[in-house]
């Protein structure tokens, strides 16, 4: 009988929400373990195995603990892939990185500072090979579901790379900018399904810049809806501080 693969799941700085949004499946869930075995997950067993055939991994690489660890998962697995914004491009951890790291631990931890190490907020690109990515924060079932399910049946996962707009009008949705809103869906990779506008909610931009965005048109956009320069830089920043043009930096 052929071995299920087997699948791990770490964590490193984030919020652990998309590790959360994984035990909500509820209806899939058997379906998913009919496939796969789970060996490794600190939110739901401490079972540990020395190879792994999937490594799911959350968070922002964030300290010197985090890339020894980081390291060691990419040597134990075949296929890793980041989950969520944070493990994808640094996500709202990557604020951080506009202040010197001095700066940022005293703030954080006062006269303790040189007790805890830091370093920039990094996705896990930045230090091993990273084979497929999971954007949002948190990352969508339905994306998480369609990357798994194209990786067991040797497929490469489809990857859009348009707007969150295009999946609003698709959707036929009224422009949330009509009803007063700041949305970031122009310049936001879309693979949500537009989510947030599609229940009268704006776009935060958790899923990272399309390739190549007309960033000077977003500002325009912002400005002309109310936001000062200052506001409108911090908004397209939120998510997107370790990005240019769509690019990692």
């Amino acid at each position: 009988m052929k071995r299920k693969p087997r699948v791990a799941v770490f964590d490193f700085t984030g919020c652990e929400g998309c590790e959360l949004n994984k035990l909500n499946f509820e209806n899939h869930l058997l379906d998913i373990l009919h496939h796969i075995d789970i060996v490794e997950w600190r939110e739901a067993m401490d079972d540990q195995v020395a190879e792994y055939d999937i490594a799911f991994v959350e968070g922002s690489i964030s300290t010197p603990d985090c890339v020894e660890r980081i390291f060691d998962i990419r040597n134990r697995t075949k296929v890793l892939i980041a989950l969520g914004a944070c493990a994808v491009n640094g996500g709202m951890n990557a604020m951080k990185n506009k202040q010197s790291l001095d700066t940022v631990r005293e703030t954080v931890y006062g006269e303790n500072k040189n007790l805890f190490p830091t370093l920039p907020a990094l996705p896990l690109s930045s230090y091993v090979t990273v084979d497929y990515e999971v954007h949002g924060c948190p990352m969508t079932q339905k994306e998480f579901l369609q990357l798994l399910t194209s990786i067991l049946a040797g497929k490469k996962p489809p990857k859009p790379d348009y707007a969150v707009c295009v999946e609003c009008k698709l959707d036929e949705n009224e422009c949330v900018y009509g009803k007063g809103m700041i949305c970031m869906g122009p310049i936001t990779r879309a693979g949500c399904d537009a989510l947030c506008p599609s229940f009268g909610q704006y776009c935060i931009g958790c899923r990272g810049l399309v390739p190549h965005p007309n960033k000077d048109a977003m500002l325009n956009i912002l400005t002309e809806n109310g936001l000062s320069i200052d506001d409108a830089e911090k908004r397209m920043d939120l998510y997107n501080s370790n990005e240019k043009d769509g690019v990692l930096v």
